[in-house]
């Protein structure tokens, strides 16, 4: 009988353990200076706008998109996707990439795109309706 209650108890220690872990692994950071971003070595949320100065790359042999980020403090850093681009890509007023930085470049993962919203006008204020 108290074999089934230690099986049981080892079971849900387990368990436990797991759940810790893969919720400390999940846990990711946004940053907007990419002065962290390049310091960290986890994956993180680095938040900017596109530079469009500087053209963005398609390599479509390798499935690889890249482009330049300027953060809200003037930094740069490249970032190459694996993966095609994102549909409003070049009409995006801030880009959030989810990825980690290493040699030089941010590798992300994924790409998130941020619109003008339709419900404001060419200046910028709320239209009325």
């Amino acid at each position: 009988m108290k074999n089934k209650y230690m099986f049981g108890g080892a079971i849900i220690i387990v368990f436990l353990a797991v759940m810790v872990y893969l919720f400390t692994q999940t846990n990711v950071q946004y940053e907007s200076s990419f002065a962290k971003v390049m310091q960290t070595g986890k994956t993180v949320k680095a938040t900017g706008s596109w530079v469009k100065e500087r053209n963005y790359e398609i390599d479509k042999t390798n499935n690889l998109f890249s482009f330049y980020m300027k953060d809200p403090e003037g930094n740069t850093m490249k970032v190459i996707y694996h993966g095609a681009i994102p549909n409003n890509f070049e009409s995006s007023t801030s880009v959030v990439v989810t990825g980690k930085y290493h040699d030089g470049n941010f590798h992300a993962s994924d790409i998130l795109t941020k619109c003008p919203s339709k419900y404001q006008d060419q200046t910028g204020q709320k239209a009325s309706s």
